[in-house]
């Protein structure tokens, strides 16, 4: 009983933080989508590549059940899942995450959580491994992740949330406010000095 519930929570939250990461597009421009919001190059589109690509390995072939999306051999990752070239557009790399998403909840649906998984790219000891460990491995990279997206969203145009139902609208007031008694908060406990 308690697996059922394990893996109905785990899987429910996963689904929680995809539709959350995929929001954070919406409306966006091309150029803002793309462009690099931090000196390492973390960009919107390029999150959902990742998580995309994150699940298609986790899900896939750690079970020997490989995503049926082209993914370039792990050995070989140089980063390139982490931004979109000029010639990838939103809608296909949307669209390999949706696809992602069917192929591991079905490994999710199919397989018990203490199904036996193999993670070549972990160090010993700990590349033999489970469903329900692969399940929270991925989950807390999704959520990681969508946490990177709502800071840089939030960068962008000032929107927050998980969910569209949950969006506030703007108030610029309380929010300049709110930030200025944040600072004088830092500036009391550590003086700048001249």
């Amino acid at each position: 009983m308690i697996d059922g519930f394990a893996k109905d929570n785990l899987h429910g939250r996963l689904r929680r933080d995809r539709k959350a990461l995929l929001w954070k597009l919406d409306g966006l421009s091309e150029y803002d989508a793309r462009r690099p919001l931090t000196a390492t190059g973390t960009n919107l589109l390029g999150l959902v590549k990742h998580a995309a690509s994150v699940e298609a390995r986790y899900f896939g072939e750690v079970f020997d059940r490989p995503s049926p999306e082209p993914l370039p051999r792990w050995q070989d990752s140089d980063g390139s899942d982490l931004w979109a070239t000029a010639d990838e557009t939103r809608d296909q790399i949307i669209g390999f995450y949706r696809r992602t998403w069917e192929h591991s909840d079905a490994t999710i649906s199919e397989l018990p959580l203490d199904a036996p998984g193999h993670v070549p790219w972990w160090p010993e000891p700990y590349p033999n491994t489970n469903l329900f460990a692969i399940m929270v491995h991925v989950l807390g990279e999704t959520n990681r992740h969508a946490g990177h997206a709502d800071i840089l969203r939030e960068g962008l145009d000032g929107r927050t949330g998980m969910r569209p139902e949950h969006e506030k609208q703007i108030d610029e007031e309380a929010r300049a406010a709110y930030c200025a008694k944040i600072e004088q908060a830092a500036r009391t406990a550590a003086p700048v000095k001249a």
